[in-house]
């Protein structure tokens, strides 16, 4: 007999590995739902296997899951991709997908090919079934004008979409420039997919606060001294040697590494523009980031905070371990002003990440978000 998620869900609450939250076990219904039609066996004819169709058949509407940090979205979503037993399922990180999206756009434009974004969805779509994304948000313009004909093309390819976000589909590029030009495609996500709050009244992250200290404030004397002692402690007191990322044909310098741990400064990752590709590559290097001199943000230092949040999310994907020094605690860095509503998921994270476990705790088990 096969067991649903809810089954799974209860039979972790039951070993503690996770809290029972109603909400969250009424949304396990829509997955299970998902997940029961992508597993049946696809239409098949003839003595050789081959299916009756060149597409599978229309899956049913897609997932649209938001909610507040820390109440259990992606908890859920490594739950859902996790047990699904299907081949042609894919998760992806929605700033690293959008990423890909234009790497195949650049690609695409210097073959010449006329409609540069039809052969990247075709790609996307080749023999997927499911693409998961984790924390769908649209802050830039380029990706604003691209997603809207690209998930058109990857709906009409067959692929079911299931996707998390802390806004709702109307709150999406809120503000943006041009915007007017966004919305046939919040129009366009509500026909197509389910939109869920995930409307539990805990914040599960906050509960597991514990350990040793990786954040310091304010950034003096003090913090300094405790991040030289880390460094030592992790490199056997080894020089700052800089290590140099190669990242789309340009160097991303991180100023001293060794052995899978790195240590820079706010400025040298924040003050530069770098984007999404630089963080990710970082994060797949390095183990540990030592992360000094976070200042308060502010719409003064609006750019840098928008690439910290960018930075604080790659790590926390790729589970690295970060240990920093800052102005002031995490929930009071950006204070008020354009883009403190967008840091409060970050602030939230920058908390779970103090925990002595964090990098080593296993998603699907231990996580609530």
């Amino acid at each position: 007999m096969t067991l649903t998620l809810s089954d799974i869900y209860q039979s972790r609450v039951a070993q503690g590995l996770i809290k029972p939250d109603p909400a969250q076990a009424h949304l396990l219904v829509h997955l299970e739902t998902r997940r029961a039609w992508l597993e049946k066996p696809l239409p098949r004819s003839g003595f050789l296997g081959r299916r009756l169709f060149a597409k599978a058949p229309l899956p049913p509407r897609g997932l649209y899951i938001w909610g507040g940090v820390g109440r259990g979205k992606s908890m859920l979503m490594d739950l859902f991709f996790g047990v699904l037993n299907i081949p042609g399922k894919r998760r992806v990180h929605f700033h690293a997908f959008m990423q890909e999206v234009q790497t195949g756009l650049a690609e695409a434009r210097r073959r010449g090919v006329d409609d540069a974004l039809a052969p990247v969805a075709q790609n996307i779509a080749k023999d997927l079934r499911v693409l998961a994304f984790d924390e769908m948000q649209i802050t830039d313009i380029t990706d604003a004008m691209l997603v809207g004909r690209l998930f058109q093309m990857l709906f009409a390819a067959g692929v079911m979409i299931v996707a998390t976000s802390n806004r709702p589909p109307d709150d999406l590029y809120k503000n943006g420039l041009n915007r007017a030009l966004f919305v046939p495609f919040i129009a366009q996500l509500k026909e197509r997919m389910d939109v869920v709050e995930l409307a539990s009244a805990n914040d599960h992250r906050q509960n597991r606060l514990s350990g040793s200290e990786v954040y310091f404030f304010p950034a003096d004397i003090r913090a300094q001294r405790a991040l030289d002692a880390i460094w030592d402690d992790l490199t056997g007191g080894a020089a700052e040697t800089p290590l140099a990322l190669q990242v789309k044909g340009r160097a991303v310098t991180l100023r001293a590494f060794h052995n899978g741990v790195a240590r820079c400064d706010f400025r040298d990752l924040c003050a530069l523009p770098l984007g999404p590709a630089d963080y990710l590559a970082l994060a797949d290097t390095v183990r540990v980031l030592i992360l000094e001199n976070i200042p308060l943000l502010s719409g003064g230092n609006h750019n840098e905070a928008k690439r910290f949040v960018t930075l604080i999310d790659a790590l926390y994907e790729a589970r690295v371990r970060l240990v920093a020094s800052a102005a002031d605690s995490a929930d009071r860095l950006y204070p008020e002003g354009v883009g403190s509503f967008e840091f409060v998921r970050t602030a939230s994270r920058l908390a779970e990440m103090q925990s002595a476990d964090w990098a080593d705790a296993d998603a699907a088990t231990t996580q609530n978000d």
